[in-house]
């Protein structure tokens, strides 16, 4: 049986945005935690890489916090939720319940079948597609509903970001596969 396209639709990365304090102490922050990486000529925050789930939280010293590398939304509440004790044990006031925002999900998918991009930038709607293959061997294609930008490439294998739910990226596959039927083109 042949798998559909929306089917192999795969979470390579969230990032997602929390507050959870309105001011940390970088410096001091740095010094505490085992790993923390701190150089503020080269980057504003604090980085933690976690190792179980994968995540790097990027720690700031407004308290805001931007978590990547998440391949699940449970990963990604798993990963706050970690940071909240590592900073509750160095007695900083965290709230117990951390919520984040999702700001982007990037997943991919494959059509399973090669595509012919110059065609698709002949038939698809020109002021939503950029394809300069000497620049990128890609056609973006960005659509409005859901809100995503999808790269195509000729191999067939897609690249959606933007998506704010998981949804966001089934949404576009289905789309895209039926903008393609509909011009002959898969």
């Amino acid at each position: 049986m042949k798998v559909r396209p929306e089917d192999s639709l795969k979470i390579e990365n969230i990032v997602a945005s929390a507050k959870v304090t309105d001011y940390l102490d970088l410096p001091a922050l740095a010094s505490q935690i085992k790993d923390a990486e701190y150089n503020k000529k080269r980057f504003p925050g604090v980085v933690l890489r976690m190792q179980d789930p994968k995540i790097a939280a990027l720690v700031f010293g407004s308290g805001k916090v931007v978590l990547t590398g998440a391949k699940s939304l449970d990963s990604l509440t798993k990963g706050l939720n970690i940071l909240g004790n590592i900073l509750r044990k160095l007695d900083i006031d965290i709230p117990k319940k951390l919520e984040y925002k999702v700001q982007n999900i990037v997943t991919s998918a494959d059509l399973a079948t090669p595509i012919n991009l110059n065609k698709i930038a002949v038939g698809f709607n020109l002021d939503r597609i950029e394809y300069e293959p000497e620049q990128f061997p890609g056609l973006v294609y960005r659509l409005d509903n859901p809100k995503v930008v999808v790269l195509l490439f000729g191999s067939g294998k897609l690249i959606i970001t933007g998506g704010k739910v998981t949804e966001d990226a089934k949404k576009a596959v289905v789309k895209i596969v039926s903008d393609l039927k509909s011009l002959g083109l898969l």
